[in-house]
């Protein structure tokens, strides 16, 4: 029997992550609507992408490039955010179908947009993904040099448990011109053994250690590590989930390259080449 799609499923997933008493059978009926909903939001065209801002910390009127944020429309218009459906099918062929929806959708609009760099997210199963793969050899086969303003994010726990997948991974899409950007670093603190093997262009610092950074001694020391880790191996460092005016002068002062975060922009369906707009309307208010 057909299921009909509904946000049902997600408020009781979130009931589930609250720590509230569900029974297992309603848990595994409302993680198969949810697979249901995506497969058929796929195949009606109904997921698509948000782009937000990475500002330099230097200038944050202009963005450095816009990370691209899958999202869900149901039949009733309401708009998804990725953590509410991509968690429970990444690891399986809807999320790989997602990944190669996001880079053939990134690969459009770097064409169609000269000045335009933008980073999308991989999952570790995409890494082999043979379709995945001939998309990007396509566009690199091209010789219109979009995929040098191309990022690809792979989160530090996903490097850490797919290291020898990942290393061959990244020699091939190098070869391509993609920059590579470590996601949520610090998070897996064991993977600072890697860094020295992977070399990443770029990492982003997990916004746990971000917010509230300004006025909390324990996290300056974790940032002011990160930090130095990342300056030793050249890498580009994006502070992630600011919010706080107070936190943005602090990571600017202690030399944090760029910056993402509400503060700066939430995902919006157009990807803004100037955010003067924005900063004079948060000034304002």
């Amino acid at each position: 029997m057909e299921m009909t799609p509904s946000t049902d499923a997600f408020k009781l997933l979130q009931a589930i992550s609250r720590g509230q008493g569900i029974m297992g059978t309603d848990r595994i009926e409302a993680k198969a609507r949810i697979r249901f909903t995506v497969a058929k939001a796929l195949s009606q065209g109904r997921v698509g992408f948000h782009f937000q801002p990475v500002v330099r910390a230097a200038d944050p009127d202009f963005p450095a490039f816009h990370e691209m944020l899958a999202r869900l429309t149901l039949p009733n218009g309401q708009i998804l955010a990725a953590g509410a459906f991509l968690p429970l099918v990444a690891d399986g062929p809807l999320g790989r179908a997602i990944d190669r929806l996001a880079l053939a959708q990134a690969l459009r609009h770097l064409a169609e947009n000269p000045g335009m760099r933008l980073s999308i997210n991989i999952s570790p199963l995409s890494m082999g993904d043979e379709d995945w793969l001939a998309i990007l050899g396509a566009a690199a086969r091209g010789g219109t040099g979009i995929c040098g303003r191309l990022i690809l994010e792979i989160t530090e726990d996903a490097a850490i448990q797919n290291a020898p997948m990942l290393r061959d991974f990244m020699e091939h899409v190098r070869a391509t011109g993609c920059a590579l950007a470590l996601d949520d670093f610090g998070a897996g603190a064991t993977g600072f053994r890697h860094f020295r093997d992977f070399r990443f262009d770029i990492a982003k610092i997990d916004g746990a250690f971000v917010q509230g950074v300004h006025a909390s001694p324990d996290s300056q020391a974790l940032v002011e590590c990160l930090i130095s880790i990342a300056r030793h191996f050249e890498m580009m460092l994006v502070a992630e989930r600011v919010e706080d005016p107070a936190d943005a002068d602090w990571l600017r002062e202690h030399g944090v390259d760029c910056m993402q975060g509400y503060l700066y922009g939430r995902p919006a369906a157009i990807a803004r080449t100037s955010l003067r707009v924005v900063d004079a309307a948060r000034r304002a208010g």
